[in-house]
C-alpha cells in the first residue's frame, strides 16, 4: 500500500479540539496504517500532540500565539470572541505564513484544519496556495454578536455573509469535504442574518454530521469504583474535581471553586475537592483552603471526571460533551460574553438535559455549595450521545483522497 502524507492543522484556542484531533487521527490510521500525519497546532494543543508521540512540524511555532491573544482579550471570567478576531489579526497572518511555508516545502495529499479559519479564508482569496484537498472540521456554525456594539454586530454579520455564502448560500468554494462534529440539531434553525439563508438548512446542504468524538470509550469507565482505584481516590469520600479548559481565562473559576470549598464542608462533611489549573495557570498562584487540592495539567482529565461525584467546569464544548457521555453530575459556567459557550454549547446541553448551568457573575460561593449539594448522589436522566464521532470523520477524510505514490516525508 503507497502512503498518504497529510498535514493536519489543529487550530483551535485549548486542548479540547486537540484532543479529538487525535482521536480522528488514530482512527485514520486505523484505516490506512500507512498514513503519514504532519501537525501545525498552537500552545497549549501542541503540547497534548507531541506528548501523543505526533510529529510536529517546526513551523508550528507560529501557531503559538492565539491563547495568548485570547487571554489578553479576557475579562473576569469572560471573553467576546468577536473582540478577541479582531485582536488576532497579527497572529492568523503569522499562521497563514507557515501554512504556505509547509505547503510550498512539502508535497501533502491531504490538509485537515479543525477550525483553521484563517486558513480557509486564505485559500479562498488565493487559491493557487492550495496544493491537496481540504477537509475542514467545524462544531459550530455562524457567529453571533453579543452586546449592542454596532462594531461587533457589523463583524458578526461580515463573518456570517462569507461563511454562509451571501443571499445565495454559495458552498464553501474550497473546502473538498466539510465535518460537522455533532449532529444537525446542533445548528441554530436561525438565519445567519438578514437576508442570509438558514443556518440549518445551509449545513443540512454541505456539510457532513458526524457525532461527537472523543479520545475515549465512555464504556471503559462505567465502574466508578475502578476508576478510582486506578487514580488513588479513596471509594468513601465524595470527590469533586473542578477544571477549567486550555487557557488562563477560567482561573476565577477556580477561585470560587476555593471560596466555596467550606461552605460545601458545612453540607456534606468530609469532602475531597481537586482544582485542575491545566496548562497555563500556574498553580502555585491559586490560593485555596485547607483540604483543597491543586494540580497542574492533568493528562486524559476525562479519567478523573468519571471518577468523580460531581465535576465544575468552564462551559467549553469538549469538556461539557465528555462529562455528558460518562454520565457524570456537572455544574458548568460559560465563560460571560462568549456566544459560542452561551448560545451554541448551553443549548446543546439543555437539549441533551444534560449539566446544571450558573452564571460566574450571579454565583456567591453559598449559592455554588448549594447547588453543589443537589448534585452529590444524583443520578443522571439524560439519554447516551453518539460518540462513534472521531470514526465516521475518519472514514469521510479517507475516502477524500486516494493514496498516491510515496511522498516525500517531511520528517
Amino acid at each position: 500500500m503507497t502512503s498518504t502524507s497529510v498535514l493536519y492543522i489543529s487550530d483551535s484556542i485549548g486542548l479540547g479540539h486537540a484532543a479529538r484531533d487525535l482521536a480522528i487521527a488514530r482512527e485514520l490510521r486505523a484505516l490506512n496504517p500507512e498514513v503519514e500525519i504532519m501537525w501545525l497546532a498552537g500552545d497549549p494543543a501542541r503540547r497534548l500532540i507531541a506528548e501523543a508521540g505526533e510529529t510536529l512540524l517546526p513551523e508550528t511555532e507560529a501557531f503559538a500565539h492565539e491563547t495568548g491573544v485570547a487571554e489578553n482579550t479576557s475579562g473576569e471570567f469572560s471573553l467576546n470572541v468577536l473582540r478577541y478576531a479582531l485582536r488576532a489579526q497579527g497572529a492568523w497572518k503569522r499562521a497563514v505564513a507557515a501554512f504556505e511555508e509547509v505547503t510550498a516545502r512539502y508535497p501533502y495529499d491531504l490538509l485537515i484544519g479543525d477550525e483553521s479559519y484563517e486558513i480557509d479564508a486564505a485559500l479562498d482569496e488565493q487559491p493557487e496556495i492550495k496544493k491537496a484537498p481540504f477537509a475542514m472540521i467545524y462544531d459550530f456554525v455562524g457567529l453571533d454578536a453579543m452586546s449592542r456594539s454596532p462594531l461587533e454586530r457589523v463583524m458578526a454579520y461580515r463573518f456570517n455573509w462569507l461563511w454562509g455564502g451571501g443571499p445565495r448560500g454559495k458552498p464553501p468554494t474550497q473546502e473538498d469535504l466539510t465535518l460537522f462534529i455533532g449532529e444537525l440539531e446542533d445548528v441554530p434553525d436561525k438565519p445567519f442574518g438578514f437576508l442570509l439563508p438558514n443556518r440549518r438548512e445551509y449545513t443540512s446542504c454541505y456539510y457532513h454530521f458526524v457525532g461527537y468524538a472523543f479520545p475515549f470509550d465512555p464504556a471503559h469507565y462505567t465502574d466508578k469504583k475502578k476508576v478510582r482505584e486506578a487514580l488513588g481516590y479513596d471509594e468513601e469520600r465524595p470527590l469533586i474535581v473542578c477544571a477549567v479548559c486550555g487557557t488562563a481565562v477560567g482561573g476565577d473559576l477556580l477561585r470560587l471553586c476555593a471560596t466555596a470549598y467550606p461552605h460545601v464542608q458545612e453540607r456534606v462533611g468530609d469532602v475531597r475537592m481537586v482544582l485542575v489549573c491545566g496548562p497555563r495557570i500556574d498553580p502555585a498562584h491559586v490560593q485555596v483552603p485547607s483540604g483543597v487540592e491543586v494540580r497542574g495539567y492533568v493528562p486524559r482529565l476525562y479519567e478523573h471526571f468519571a471518577a468523580s461525584d460531581v465535576a465544575i467546569v468552564q462551559g467549553g464544548g469538549t469538556t461539557t460533551l465528555e462529562l455528558t457521555a460518562l454520565r457524570t453530575p456537572f455544574i458548568y459556567f460559560p465563560l460571560e460574553d462568549h456566544f459560542e459557550q452561551n448560545l451554541v454549547v448551553a443549548k446543546r446541553l439543555a437539549r441533551h438535559g444534560a449539566g446544571k448551568r450558573l452564571l460566574y457573575s450571579e454565583t456567591t460561593p453559598e449559592r455554588l455549595a448549594e447547588v453543589v449539594f443537589g448534585q452529590l448522589g444524583r443520578e443522571v436522566s439524560w439519554s447516551a450521545i453518539p460518540t462513534d464521532g472521531a470514526r465516521r470523520a475518519a472514514e469521510l477524510i479517507n475516502d477524500l483522497v486516494e493514496p498516491r505514490a510515496p511522498s516525500r516525508s517531511a520528517g
